[in-house]
């Protein structure tokens, strides 16, 4: 779904409350956190797509890294897993069934999460994907509604995979950038888990569906803060996306991104192509963090020391009355 029409739905349920409701559906964040105690609090996150890549390992590793990411997105660490899957017998044979799901299990035990099972149901087209429990310390918790004026704008991964992967399903990829996409996107982001252990980020948000600005906007609102970014400092996957977007290789769900987008952002000598990649819908997209100043060099060595695929400083937050988004060369 958009993320106007998901708004617009999440909008018509109702609020639970307790006390141990750290974090709901109120404020659009990565997942529902549940406190046990003072030092414990449960991560819960469901995550499941149809392929976008056509070797069935790599698509079970893509999207269990993809559901995995959501934990991280808290600062937390996965403990538990359960396949999601559903499977079009008459066309998917149950080999290829095996190769998603060995794929997905190697990327679950490279978290160091235990896969207890999962279930699986007949379906039109293959699906697939993860329920995932994790675990954080409350006092180091982050969410998307903890940034605050000043902190830097980290993100982790570089943007484009929906326009490679629409290039790919089109033929219109090289065969080297499909490949460093597909290996992009199976990347865990569990940098995340540290530097908030180590309280070295303040908020975070995973860039996945709804794009850069989609889910910087919902950060935004969840904290009541501006933003400003600089689209000539943020990652791209290669120089090969701008010749993709601009052969028309763009997903729909990118170009809807950007029409929403439009509702909280301001346009300052931006190109029309550095307007969809920032829209650009993401699949286990990297995350973006929200740096305080004076953390930021120990949090770049975190990052080198760790291989994370990009540290890249792209903006920071910014007092506003309004949740606005200012993007600038």
């Amino acid at each position: 779904m958009s993320q106007q029409a998901l708004t617009q739905v999440l909008r018509q349920l109702p609020i639970f409350a307790s006390r141990n409701l750290l974090v709901g559906s109120a404020t659009g964040d990565d997942a529902g956190v549940y406190r046990l105690d003072r030092k414990r609090a449960l991560v819960q996150t469901t995550d499941f797509f149809t392929p976008i890549v056509d070797d069935a390992y790599s698509y079970g590793q893509i999207s269990a890294a993809n559901a995995l990411s959501d934990v991280y997105a808290m600062g937390g660490r996965p403990l538990t897993a359960l396949n999601i899957m559903g499977i079009p017998e008459a066309v998917v044979p149950p080999r290829v069934v095996n190769r998603i799901l060995r794929g997905g299990a190697d990327k679950i035990k490279q978290a160091h999460c235990v896969l207890l099972g999962g279930h699986t149901i007949r379906n039109p087209e293959p699906i697939y994907g993860l329920a995932v429990t994790g675990l954080v310390d409350p006092g180091k918790m982050l969410t998307n509604a903890r940034a605050r004026p000043g902190d830097l704008l980290m993100l982790t991964k570089p943007l484009g995979t929906g326009i490679v992967t629409t290039g790919i399903k089109r033929g219109m990829a090289s065969k080297l950038l499909a490949r460093q996409v597909t290996q992009l996107m199976a990347r865990l982001n569990a940098a995340s888990a540290e530097v908030a252990e180590r309280g070295l980020v303040r908020a975070a948000v995973d860039v996945t569906g709804f794009g850069l600005l989609g889910h910087l906007g919902a950060m935004c609102r969840a904290s009541q803060v501006g933003a400003e970014v600089h689209a000539s400092k943020v990652p791209i996957i290669g120089p090969e996306v701008f010749n993709l977007i601009a052969a028309g290789c763009v997903p729909g769900g990118s170009r809807d991104n950007l029409a929403y987008a439009a509702r909280f952002t301001q346009w300052h000598d931006v190109t029309e192509a550095q307007k969809i990649l920032l829209s650009d819908a993401q699949t286990s997209g990297g995350l973006l963090l929200c740096v305080p100043e004076a953390h930021l060099s120990k949090v770049q060595r975190l990052m080198r020391r760790l291989a994370t695929p990009s540290a890249a400083i792209i903006g920071r937050i910014v007092r506003s009355p309004r949740a606005r988004i200012k993007v600038m060369l």
